[in-house]
């Protein structure tokens, strides 16, 4: 592989949400509309989907449904930089996990603050039972990783944690059989590299504290990409606020109504200080409300309107070629760690 290699993935098992509308998808279509030096690898992983439990039955066609998405939003297929592909049809992602599994220490994999939340919400609901695949998880996103000499991954805060184990095995690999894998960029790096310092965090309508997340429990509190835009402008009508009847972008002490502001910003293509100065003081938090769900439909309407033209046998068709090309690469890498361990000449 010539060029540097960025790689991103969004589970195939939810629908997805205006947050990874603005915060990963169009970042990483930007980036492949506009630097050809790299290599965009744009997978979905659909085997990390069931390390919780999900509807088994709409799997396969929720994945081709959120690779639609990617196209609606721009995505340009005709790039001979962008790689498309399912996890689970590259079966070298499975194999290196387990390859990786027999280097990882299991206290590594208890201490995943990630593991930890989601082992307690599993345990309080009403399937009791935190599979293997859970623990596991960060060892098959490195794998996903290592697979393709990956050296940027933009990932969340909660996130972090994986990117700095994989980093971690990969080193003691190669301190143990040499040099078998790139290791990614750091943390900081991997952030400076995407201009993340500022971090874009939209958040949940009911609970603004917390981010908004494509697993809430709570429906009203994230707006959908296939969500009916007048469904989607209630959820905003509804959006919790404050008693303070002054509006004024402070995530910290008003996330609820500083939210409702970066999303106006966002959803217009405005600038944030700009929507914030004309806004700033006013006391109308319906009035607010009133302009956000207005520019949320607006959004859905001309985004839906793009989804629905997608070519879905062109989508096919590229995932099918991605794929065998992308089997090719990632071959390469096992057949050399399987050399490395023994398990080939």
């Amino acid at each position: 592989m010539d060029k540097t290699v960025i790689l991103t993935g969004l589970r195939a098992n939810n629908d997805l949400h205006i947050g990874n509308y603005f915060g990963a998808m169009l970042p990483i279509i930007k980036m492949a509309k506009n630097h050809d030096e790299y290599q965009i690898n744009l997978f979905v992983p659909d085997l990390h989907s069931f390390t919780t439990p999900i509807d088994h039955g709409s799997l396969y066609e929720q994945t081709l449904a959120n690779l639609r998405l990617f196209v609606a939003a721009g995505l340009p297929l005709d790039k001979a930089n962008v790689y498309i592909y399912r996890q689970s049809f590259i079966p070298a992602h499975s194999e290196l996990t387990w390859i990786l599994d027999c280097f990882t220490g299991i206290g590594e994999m208890n201490r995943m603050t990630q593991f930890k939340d989601k082992q307690v919400k599993l345990t309080t609901s009403v399937d009791t039972r935190v599979s293997m695949g859970l623990l596991n998880y960060p060892v098959l996103m490195a794998a996903d990783i290592l697979l393709y000499s990956a050296a940027y991954i933009p990932v969340g805060d909660d996130q972090k944690q994986h990117l700095e184990f994989t980093r971690d095995i990969a080193m003691r690999m190669n301190a143990k059989f040499g040099d078998l894998f790139v290791v990614p960029k750091s943390a900081e790096e991997q952030n400076k590299f995407f201009s993340l310092d500022q971090g874009l965090r939209i958040r949940s309508l009911v609970e603004p504290e917390k981010k908004m997340s494509k697993s809430e429990d709570n429906d009203k509190s994230v707006i959908f990409l296939n969500d009916q835009p007048d469904i989607a402008s209630r959820k905003i009508m509804s959006a919790t606020t404050d008693s303070l009847n002054q509006i004024n972008y402070n995530p910290t002490k008003q996330p609820g109504v500083s939210n409702l502001l970066q999303l106006l910003a966002l959803l217009t293509a405005q600038p944030q200080n700009e929507i914030n100065a004309n806004w700033q003081g006013k006391t109308s938090y319906g009035e607010l409300k009133q302009a956000v769900a207005e520019a949320t439909n607006k959004f859905l309407v001309d985004f839906q309107a793009k989804l629905s033209s997608v070519n879905h046998q062109e989508v096919i068709s590229r995932l099918e070629a991605n794929e065998t090309a992308m089997n090719d690469q990632a071959n390469q890498t096992l057949q050399k760690v399987q050399r490395a361990v023994g398990l080939r000449q």
